[in-house]
């Protein structure tokens, strides 16, 4: 049975559990648990994480843990009872888990593994808490570290700032806001910067010394050292190494390390250096053999110098090493160091080139136990302590040292007798008062333990040497008195013996005999002459000798004139001792009684030092002098006392006040002392009005505290002795004291004055009394005192310094403990209150007001439940009362200032803010309901109350800013907006009450929602936004905030009534903001407010027209600063139940009128946000990209068509101008802005100021527009629209007759012009792609559209490109229309093909002389319509020859906008389908290669080929293939009698297929003729086999004489190419076929809207071989390739001879011919930029330019006759084997050729089959480079118009399937034939014979060629440069050249006619095709 728990509540996870029971649990490892119920080794409960689900899991699995638990019952809480800093451990490394896994994800390495080892750090720590084996102290250190480490972390990952206290987390509600803040505050500083240690260590640890010149052992000494007053800072730190130069005691660590410590801040500067002298033991000289003496010497080596300013930089412990310098003379050793630093080379140089002292040095900083605990390792192994000489800056009591220094500095010695000088050395021994050598008390320096005596160095054969050696004392203090220092000289001899031999001695006492020790400074010592070390034994003889030549005797003249002198100098360090006599005569009073006074004059003098050292002994000396004889020495004991007390301030002894404390409450004894006391103050304070010179009653002001605390010990200790005797004396004689302070302080005085300042000087000490009075006084009356005294001071102060100090004391008495207790603090109160009260009002030291305001109200609590203590109410109620309003205004004040410049400043000023920002906080928090209705009734006016409610709301705006609190302070934030919250809900009853219905007050209720508004969409209560554990910890403490004040805001709007009126429209954008946040409640509550707006407003004005503009406005705005979401959307589509269930709008308004608005309102919006959320997500993205602009054009559109907002449509025309200028779409921002232009009008209208567009006129603007559009569009090569414009600005200029403006417009419009035919434009490609699924934006959600593609750009690299866009889509592999399913998916599809665009321009195209740089911009600009081309197999498929069965399904779409435009891509408005049957098919790809074959041949012969290899491939690919059988398979498919008898309605196309055929035939023949020619020697095998395999093609087709139409046919190339399709592999029919379009009407702008369909690029006939190339799989290859048009981009052109040829051949057909086959499969799925080169530059000859047949023979016929058929008007294209476009055209031969024509066919019914039908031809593909060439044209055939190939755009099929077209030649361009020009639009005359043709091939040879055959236009370059060529007559006068071989016939026609009638109009069932763009040719 399941039992409640009562003390399992909370456990932790030790084992994962699955779960896998009935309703089990799974846990994870670690996982915190809450138990509710158990049952027999279960549990029931749930994880804290995740408390939504409950489950059960073993009890074994759970380790159970303390805890406490709240609301017991259905809703407990558990919070377990452990170490607050384990807690947040454990939850912090929660949080910081999550974002550690994020950072590697964003490649942010360095945090990662900094962050990972952190963390580690923290787990490591925690367990040492949680084992509880630390010591209190380690405990300490441990959680000071891990919270420094938490910080880190948490500002590393932008967490929040924790506050603390203790190393624990402080509750908010525990604590007041004002401790809150000053604890954040503390912990932001603490954060920021860290203070600067005052005490710094210098760490030296010694290597080793490097040497060549070892062999000695050494001593090395350091020394801090003084360069500036050249002097040693420090002792000296000693160190011996051996002879190898390494330490000798490895082992003993504090043998090589040191610590120099105790430097002060001053002693960190360049001239202060660390010395490093070094000595050598062993021979007297360094070169002297071994064996000469055993005797060793210490002798000087070398020195080395290091600057501590060097090392202020190094972090850690650097590795120096040193440069060691010797000497030059050893008489200089002595002062070798000054000589380094000053670089006084000549004294001095290396020691040995290798010489180096290798060391370890390192700064460290902070008071030595900081030192202790942070380098724990440097002080456990072991290091040396080296002291400063001196004191340090701060002298500790208690600390114990008494250490002497020597330095033994020189000596005068005569020869004694010698021829050379002596080699001295000293030796020092310290002798005790018996004479006694002192053991151990001889320190050469720290590192090393002292020894019993010293040997000094031996300067060689030196009578004056200066050795300054340092040695140290450490003498105790009870051995001082009688001990003295032995020096013994002795001389070293460098004879064999090498003895010393002793020659004199000096000595020095200790101690003199009145005790003062041997005081500092140098001492001549004499030096006594002794031969005998036995003459040293008894010390008494010789200590009653003089031992200063300064002390002697003046009658001793036998020492005084002796020349021989030792000098030394001494240094007491002594806390106990001192060299002071006047300090000996005070303590020692007693003996002398007649010294007292001057003793008592001179203590004044005495260095503070030395009274610190004897504080104790002192201050007794003065009671006990005070006691006995105060009458007498009372004022001059008083002002001794005084100067120690004030002694005490410094900063070098502040830290013996707590030594005086000691001495008053412990020692102290002057038990009378207190009447003196007081009566000398008095005395003082009545003096101060009156004295002169106010500088000694300061300095007695100063030290009243401790006065105070004197006397009133004194008296304690007087009632204690005498049971409480004299209490009322001792009581009136403070009242009278205070009487008199009171009266001085109540003087009025100028801030100059003395006594101003003696005020000041007393009110800064005056606070620290107060815990003295509080011993003996109750506390109301020391509170009297207090009041009384602050209350005298008089208000109009003139002093400024004074008010400062004057603040300065209420800060500290509020600070007090006196203030603490609330009996005092009810009677200070006031006082502190109106002093502040004065100054806020005033905004004078605001800093301190803030203060002393913060202390205040830190001492305010509530209880637990929430009351308040009725003092506390009280003290509340009084604060309110006289500051609630001052303060509110001096936040609005200080906010509103214009921030100081200087950083320091600006601090200050942020504390002030937020200090005074947590007082107000802290001040409302406490206020209850009470409180409340007290102030609200205390307003004397409804004008008081409305203004204090619009500054309390605007104070409160100014606390919800994000820059009020650093952006950690969530803490704060939260405390801040829960005041807020709290208060506005009380006062928005006020609100309610005084300012509705007649009293309304617009104002007010604005100021209120507008507060609400913003309070609600502060971020940080976004919690959304937050982490889930944040999250629940806030809503748990607050609850959603936002919902709150929502709810308050509905309720209010609810008041208003018919006020609502005033706040609309204002108030929607605000209201609006709100609905944004996704907070489900808060949206459902808001929501409804706008319903309630449009009701308003349709009962105002009848319609909401104000309320939708302004809606959509500010929906804009918010939803593009990213507000708002996808479920927003569709809460707020909602709206529309809610519309229409009041009664009162259904008797004002129809009810259907008024929803309909309503609904299509909230349709509109709804429509609106769509596109702004995808508009918003889009932006979201880095790079500009196509989704960005999709999505700008989609919402641009929307605001025109829809809203008809032209500031909104103006605004997103520029931002997508912008967008498409980072992308460097210049053409399609030109259109962009070109949207903004048309806008304008040329008028005067001025214009203001917008966007970046300054003031200015209508004319101006339009002017600076179309200046700018023209750039661009100069820019995007798109120079004919910019031509419009020059023109239009030119009209303006010369209409305003400004003609220097219109010279400059004529000169722009030249340079377009010359642009065109001098540069190159690329030639896009177009790709049509369909997005499907739900995942998509709306504006792309299941519609397809065509994109014109980026310069160079291939289908794959497109297709990369939208998948990058779109990283979630998936590619479609095939190109049918997707179904249902697809359309209806939850994800994203794209399918992605290449389309061919159909130009709309024919006039253009079709004209002669036009060049193909011209015509390539009619080409690929203002495309409507595009083609796509799939095969497919209909039927049976004929494995041996599959064209029987081989069509073509061509879908023809139509768009929305013409490309290019405003953006790249437009969405597809129409698609229409039809099918091109096999023969057809055939017909256009022998077509196709006839003509490409007539253009090589052309250019060869016009010599515009400098290579002839194209035309030998084309040859090649052609014969090689008819040869393989390739015409065969046409003949076997078409010639068959059973497709004949099966097909009787194709009998004229098999003719036409024949009639081609032969013609093929023909041309190869003649094409032969010409190779011959031209061909180069070593290609002339090559053209043999060429000849024998023609005529092996010949009798495989069976021709042995071609027909005499054929014969009699030139080579016969009319005005323009035949028509070849551009497309790509599956070339999509033109819908014109089956049925007519519609045709839109053309556009105005710019320039010509109508283009002529590109030539089939000539891939296509490649691609159809690929597709018929298959022997069984052909249809297949189509369903792999990801889009049927990978392959079908743009020109494919084979250029290798092994490429599967496209005529049907036995061999290529069948299966064994696979890699063929896969080849020819490869190079069809090609892009375009793929395939051979030759794919790529398309050159067919253009339509435009070719002569109709009729043009020659009978010249009154129309150029282009709508009454032929469609597929009549198809003709075939050039191969795009070269690569400049090549004219064709020959000089005409005679008229009879062209007469003859093929027998005419009757007209035949149309053909359903027919893919063609009613399609009009159409130019080919531009050329791509601007070079033409000029041909002598052939004469074109009279038929040629009537008989031209079947079947446009279809896809072309190479040679391998066609008639002998080889696939090497796959570049035939098929024309796009789409449109069907309506009847007027046939040239009305007739059109003479063209004399020259622009090429549409780029022919190979070289540019000066190409220039010379081009003919120029009137006034070109070409015109200057080259003389002008001849222009070739027309065709009836030209004259065909004789050099060439003879002509080709002219290629047979027939007549047919289709459907179309022959009276020259179009059937008017079949509506006008509608343009339709074209697919662009790819470079």
């Amino acid at each position: 049975m399941w039992i409640p728990t009562e003390h399992e509540k909370y456990g932790v996870v030790l084992v994962s559990f699955r779960g896998t029971v009935q309703h089990g649990l799974p846990l994870e490892i670690g996982d915190t648990v809450q138990i509710l119920e158990k049952c027999e080794g279960w549990f029931r409960g749930f994880i804290l994480k995740n408390p939504n689900i409950k489950g059960i899991f073993p009890s074994s699995y759970i380790h159970l843990k303390n805890a406490h638990v709240k609301n017991k019952g259905q809703f407990e809480t558990v919070i377990p009872v452990e170490d607050s800093v384990i807690t947040e451990m454990t939850s912090t490394l929660r949080d910081w888990g999550a974002m550690w896994k994020q950072l590697y994800v964003k490649n942010e390495g360095d945090l990662f593994h900094r962050l990972w080892h952190v963390m580690n750090e923290i787990l490591d720590l925690r367990r040492q808490v949680l084992v509880g084996h630390l010591t209190h102290d380690r405990m300490r250190d441990v959680k000071q570290h891990i919270t420094a480490r938490l910080d880190w972390g948490n500002e590393q990952l932008c967490l929040d700032l924790v506050p603390r206290r203790e190393f624990s987390m402080v509750d908010p509600d525990e604590i007041s806001v004002t401790e809150l803040y000053r604890l954040m505050e503390h912990r932001h500083r603490k954060k920021e910067t860290s203070a600067p240690a005052s005490t710094h260590h210098l760490f030296v640890h010694v290597k080793s010394l490097m040497s060549t010149n070892l062999g000695e052992e050494l001593e090395v000494f350091f020394h801090i050292y003084d360069g500036r007053e050249n002097r040693p800072l420090s002792e000296r730190f000693f160190v011996k190494l051996n002879k190898s130069g390494l330490p000798k005691s490895p082992e003993k660590t504090e043998r090589q390390c040191t610590l120099f410590v105790d430097l002060g801040s001053s002693d960190l500067r360049k001239d202060v250096y660390i010395v490093v002298h070094i000595i050598r033991i062993g021979r007297m000289g360094a070169g002297e053999k071994k064996n000469l003496c055993s005797v060793q010497y210490r002798r000087p080596f070398g020195c080395a110098v290091v600057s501590i300013a060097d090392l202020l930089t190094a972090d850690s412990k650097d590795d120096h090493l040193l440069k060691v310098y010797a000497c030059n003379t050893e008489s200089e050793w002595y002062q070798i160091h000054e000589n380094i630093i000053k670089k006084a080379n000549s004294r001095y140089n290396l020691s040995g080139s290798n010489t180096g002292l290798a060391v370890a040095l390192q700064l460290l900083h902070g008071d030595i136990e900081q030192l202790r605990r942070e380098y724990m390792v440097l002080f456990t192994r072991g290091v040396s302590i080296t002291r400063k000489l001196g004191f340090s800056d701060v002298i500790m009591p208690g600390e114990m040292r008494n250490d002497l220094y020597i330095t033994l500095e020189k000596g005068e010695f005569e020869k004694g007798g010698k021829s050379v000088a002596r080699n001295v050395e000293i030796t020092v021994y310290v002798l005790d008062i018996d004479g006694q050598i002192l053991k151990s008390h001889v320190a050469a320096g720290s590192g090393e333990p002292g020894g019993d005596e010293y040997h000094s160095l031996v300067l060689y054969h030196n009578n004056s040497p200066r050795w300054a050696e340092q040695i140290k004392l450490p003498i105790p203090v009870d051995m001082f008195r009688g001990s003295h220092v032995r020096f013994e000289f002795r001389h070293c001899s460098t004879k064999d013996k090498g003895e010393k031999k002793l020659f004199g001695y000096s000595f020095v006492p200790l101690m003199q005999e009145d005790g003062r020790t041997l005081p500092d400074g140098t001492h001549e010592l004499i030096i006594h002459k002794c031969e005998e070390n036995t003459s040293l034994a008894d010390c008494s003889r010789y200590l009653k000798q003089p031992f200063s030549k300064t002390n002697l005797p003046s009658n001793n003249q036998t020492l005084k004139g002796t020349k021989e002198s030792f000098w030394i100098t001494s240094f007491l360090c002594s806390t106990k001792l001192t060299q002071n006599g006047d300090m000996l005569d005070l303590l020692k009073w007693r003996a002398h009684p007649e010294r007292i006074n001057d003793s008592l004059s001179k203590l004044k003098e005495i260095d503070g030092s030395e009274i610190v050292k004897f504080l104790q002994d002192t201050l007794d000396t003065l009671f006990g002098i005070l006691d006995e004889s105060s009458q007498r020495y009372g004022l001059k004991v008083f002002d001794s006392l005084v100067h120690i007390i004030n002694l005490l301030q410094d900063s070098k002894f502040q830290h013996f006040k707590p030594v005086m404390d000691t001495y008053i409450e412990s020692h102290f004894a002057g038990a009378l002392s207190y009447r003196d006391l007081i009566k000398v103050l008095k005395w003082y304070v009545d003096r101060i009005v009156d004295a002169e010179h106010q500088d000694h009653i300061q300095q007695v002001l100063k030290a009243s505290e401790y006065i105070f605390k004197y006397i009133i010990q004194s008296r304690r200790l007087f009632s204690l002795a005498t049971g409480g005797q004299n209490e009322e004396e001792f009581r009136v004689c403070i009242h009278e004291l205070f009487m008199s302070i009171r009266f001085f302080l109540s003087q009025e005085n100028k801030s100059t004055s003395p006594v101003a300042q003696t005020q000041a000087v007393f009110l800064r000490t005056f606070p620290a009394v107060y815990g003295e009075l509080l011993k003996i006084f109750t506390v109301r009356e020391v509170a009297g005192f207090v009041r009384e005294t602050l209350g005298t001071l008089p208000t109009a102060v003139h002093a400024d310094c004074l008010e400062a100090v004057k603040l300065q004391c209420i800060a500290k008495t509020v600070e007090s403990q006196l203030y603490i207790n609330p009996e005092s603090r009810c009677i200070l109160l006031p006082v502190v209150l109106r002093i502040l009260q004065a100054h806020m009002q005033e905004q004078r030291d605001l800093v301190m007001c803030a203060r002393i305001l913060t202390s205040m109200l830190s001492l305010i609590k509530k209880e637990e439940n929430g009351t308040a203590e009725p003092v506390v109410s009280e003290e509340v109620e009084l604060i309110v009362e006289s500051l609630l309003g001052v303060l509110l205004r001096t936040i609005l004040e200080i906010s509103n200032r214009p921030q100081p410049a200087g950083p320091a400043m600006r601090l200050q000023f942020q504390d002030v803010t937020g200090e005074f920002v947590a007082c107000l906080l802290a001040l409302l928090r406490q206020m209850s309901d009470r409180h409340y209705q007290q102030l609200l009734q205390a307003f004397s006016s409804k004008d008081n109350l409305r203004d204090f409610l619009l500054q309390i709301f605007t104070v409160f705006r100014i606390l919800i800013r994000p820059e009020m609190f650093p952006k950690d302070w969530t803490v704060m934030r939260l405390v801040t907006n829960n005041v807020i919250i709290t208060t506005v809900l009380y006062l928005s009853d006020a609100l309610r009450k005084n300012f509705l219905n007649d009293k309304f007050d617009y104002k007010v209720w604005d100021s209120y929602f507008y507060l609400s508004v913003i309070f609600i969409n502060q971020p940080c209560l976004q919690l959304e936004s937050f982490s889930p554990s944040k999250r629940k910890k806030i809503l748990e403490k607050y609850g959603d905030m936002r919902v709150m004040m929502g709810c308050e805001i509905f309720s209010m709007w609810q008041n208003l009534g018919e006020h609502k009126l005033n706040f609309i429209p204002a108030m929607i954008g605000p209201f609006l903001e709100v609905t944004l946040v996704p907070q489900p409640d808060l949206r459902n509550v808001m929501i409804p407010i706008f319903h309630d707006m449009m009701d308003w407003e349709q009962r105002r004005s009848g319609n909401f027209k104000q309320v939708e503009a302004k809606l959509i406005d500010k929906l804009d705005s918010l939803m593009s600063e990213g507000k708002g979401d996808e479920t927003y959307r569709e809460l707020f589509n909602s709206i529309i139940p809610l519309f229409g269930p009041y009664p009162s709008l259904l008797k004002k308004i129809e009810r259907e009128t008024w929803r309909e608005s309503g609904i299509s309102l909230i349709a509109t919006v709804t429509r609106l946000m769509e596109r702004l959320l995808d508009y918003r997500d889009c932006m979201k993205l880095g790079e500009v990209d196509g989704k960005k602009i999709g999505c700008t054009v989609s919402l641009l559109n929307f605001y025109k068509t829809e809203l008809n907002k032209e500031e909104m449509y103006i605004r997103y025309i520029h931002k997508l101008y912008d967008l498409h200028l980072k992308a460097q779409n210049y053409t399609e921002a030109s259109y962009t802005l070109l949207l903004y232009d048309e806008l304008l009008e040329w008028s005067d209208r001025p214009l203001r100021e917008f966007l970046n567009y300054p003031m200015q006129s209508e004319w101006q603007r339009k002017e600076y527009l179309h200046l700018t559009i023209v750039q661009n569009f100069d820019r995007g090569k798109c120079w004919e629209n910019g031509i419009i414009l020059c023109r239009e600005l030119a009209d303006q200029y010369e209409s305003y007759y400004d003609y220097r403006n219109l010279s400059k417009m004529r000169m722009m419009e030249a340079s377009l012009y010359d642009k065109i035919m001098d540069q190159q434009r690329l030639e896009p490609e177009f790709f049509r792609v369909g997005f499907y699924g739900k995942k998509f934006p709306f504006f792309l959600r299941n519609k397809e559209f065509v994109c014109r593609g980026h310069d160079y750009e291939r289908l794959e690299a497109f297709q990369q490109r939208m998948l990058n866009e779109f990283p979630h889509a998936i590619a479609m592999q095939h190109v049918n229309q997707p179904d249902q399913t697809i359309y209806q998916a939850d994800a994203q599809y794209l399918q992605i093909y290449a389309v061919t665009p159909i130009p709309e321009s024919q006039d253009v195209l079709q004209r002669d002389g036009v060049p193909d740089n011209i015509k390539s911009f009619y080409k690929f600009n203002h495309i409507w319509r595009f083609r796509y081309d799939r095969p497919f197999h209909k039927g049976t498929k004929d494995k041996e020859n599959e064209f029987k069965s081989l069509w073509v399904e061509r879908t023809t779409l139509t768009l929305v906008q013409s490309l290019p435009g405003i953006s790249r891509w437009f969405e597809v408005e129409k698609r229409e389908v039809v099918e091109v049957s096999p023969l057809e098919n055939a017909i256009e790809v022998i077509e196709n290669k006839n003509l490409q074959l007539r253009t090589l041949i052309t250019q060869c012969q016009s010599r515009q080929m400098q290579n002839i290899n194209p035309l030998t491939m084309c040859l090649n690919g052609v014969i090689d293939a008819a040869v393989n059988g390739g015409l065969a398979r046409y003949q076997e498919a078409f010639f068959a009698k059973d497709y004949i008898m099966n097909h009787p309605e194709d009998g004229e196309k098999i003719g036409r297929l024949r009639e081609l055929m032969f013609e093929q035939a023909h041309i190869l023949e003649y094409g032969l003729a010409v190779h011959e020619k031209f061909v180069p020697q070593d290609m002339r095998p090559l053209h043999k086999k060429l000849v024998d395999q023609f005529h092996l093609m010949k009798s495989s087709l069976g021709i042995q004489e071609f027909p005499a139409y054929v014969r009699a046919s030139p080579v016969h190339f009319t005005n323009g190419s035949p028509r070849t399709c551009r497309n790509s592999v599956p070339n999509i029919i033109s819908p014109d076929g089956g049925r007519g379009v519609a045709r839109r009407s053309l556009p105005s702008y710019p320039a010509v809207n109508r283009y002529s369909s590109s030539s089939l690029s000539s891939q296509a006939s490649n691609e159809v071989s690929n597709i018929t190339g298959q022997s069984e799989s052909s249809d297949e290859v189509f369903n792999m390739q990801p889009s049927p048009s990978t392959s079908s981009l743009s020109s494919n052109h084979s250029a290798s001879p092994n490429v599967t040829s496209s005529a049907p051949s036995s061999a290529r057909g069948s299966p064994q011919m696979a890699e063929k086959h896969k080849h020819s499969r490869e190079n069809a799925c090609l892009s375009p930029r793929e395939r051979p080169v030759s794919a790529i530059f398309p050159n067919p000859l253009d339509p435009a330019q070719r002569a109709p047949c009729h043009q020659i023979g009978d010249t009154t016929l129309p150029r282009s006759d709508p009454n032929l058929s469609a597929p009549d008007k198809v003709r075939p294209t050039p191969s795009s084997w070269s690569l400049d476009s090549v004219k064709e055209g020959a000089p005409s031969f005679s008229d009879s050729f062209g007469k003859l024509l093929c027998p005419p066919v009757p007209p035949r019914p149309p053909y359903s089959g027919s893919s063609a039908k009613n399609m009009r031809s159409q130019s080919p593909v531009t050329s791509r480079s601007p070079q033409k060439t000029t041909v002598p044209p052939f004469t074109p055939s009279p038929t040629e118009c009537q008989s031209t190939s079947l079947v446009s755009n279809s896809p072309v099929l190479s040679g391998s399937y066609s008639s002998g077209i080889s696939s090497l030649s796959r570049c035939s361009v098929s024309e796009a034939s789409g449109t069907e020009l309506p009847a007027g639009d046939h040239p009305s005359h007739p059109l003479p014979p063209p004399t020259t043709l622009p090429n549409s091939v780029s022919s190979s040879s070289d540019e000066p060629i190409r220039r010379e055959n081009k003919t120029p236009p009137p006034y070109s370059v070409y015109e200057r440069n080259n003389p002008r060529r001849p222009v070739p007559l027309p065709h009836s006068l030209s004259i065909p050249p004789q050099t060439d071989p003879p002509a080709l016939p002219p290629k047979p026609h027939q007549l047919r006619t289709g459907s179309m009638k022959l009276d020259g109009t179009s059937d008017p069932r079949v509506p006008r095709p509608r343009p339709l763009p074209r697919k662009v040719s790819q470079l």
